[in-house]
């Protein structure tokens, strides 16, 4: 089948590694020893990004675990700083999203992600109005690897599985695109990805992605 359809993780794909200076306000708001916070931060982040948690709840179980009082006011700061956090935009992988929509081809985003980041990043970064279908795994209460996001995606751009192609940096959410029959690259950096896809013999089929 041909390639119709792009679909993008957002972090570390779309986004560039956390915003150091919010990651150290961040853990600075809590109280805690970097190990404590980083374990207390991702215990609980997958019931975050599949809705089980929304961004009060998840935060208050970060609380109750780090032992440390939560008051609304410092609440709303250790959201406005992990939003925030994960803001910093890959700009040669955003810049070619956009040319791949200027180009006709489909373009989706499929991520892990919470109530608050979402609504942070669809506040401040409007291109992603450009993109044809956003699927954010805390709105169907769901989360990658699962496959059923994967076909929901499928499903909301009207392609077959395969004529997607799922670009992520997780090698776990990779292999379950594959199951489900996509074709699935490991993002790690621009050089490897236009590698992989002159691999795969796209050159002149698509545009590549240019380094920054």
């Amino acid at each position: 089948m041909a390639l119709r359809a792009i679909i993008f993780d957002y972090g570390r794909v779309l986004s560039a590694q956390p915003d150091a200076d919010a990651h150290t306000q961040l853990v600075a708001a809590t109280g805690l020893e970097d190990a404590a916070f980083e374990d207390h931060y991702w215990t609980h982040r997958h019931d975050f990004d599949s809705g089980i948690l929304n961004a009060h709840s998840y935060w208050e179980k970060i609380a109750s675990d780090g032992k440390f009082a939560l008051t609304p006011q410092l609440r709303d700061t250790l959201i406005e700083h992990d939003s925030r956090m994960w803001g910093n935009l890959n700009q040669p992988m955003v810049d070619w999203a956009q040319r791949l929509v200027d180009e006709g081809f489909l373009v989706g985003i499929l991520s892990n992600m919470g109530d608050a980041t979402r609504d942070h990043l669809l506040r401040e970064h409007k291109w992603l109005q450009r993109l044809h279908h956003l699927t954010w795994s805390c709105e169907l209460l769901i989360a990658k690897p699962d496959p059923a996001i994967y076909l929901h995606t499928l499903e909301k751009l009207k392609v077959a599985p395969g004529e997607a192609m799922f670009i992520d940096d997780l090698a776990h959410n990779i292999t379950a695109a594959r199951a489900v029959g996509m074709d699935g690259v490991q993002f790690t950096d621009v050089a490897q990805l236009r590698k992989d896809l002159e691999a795969r013999g796209l050159e002149g089929v698509i545009p590549f992605p240019v380094e920054g």
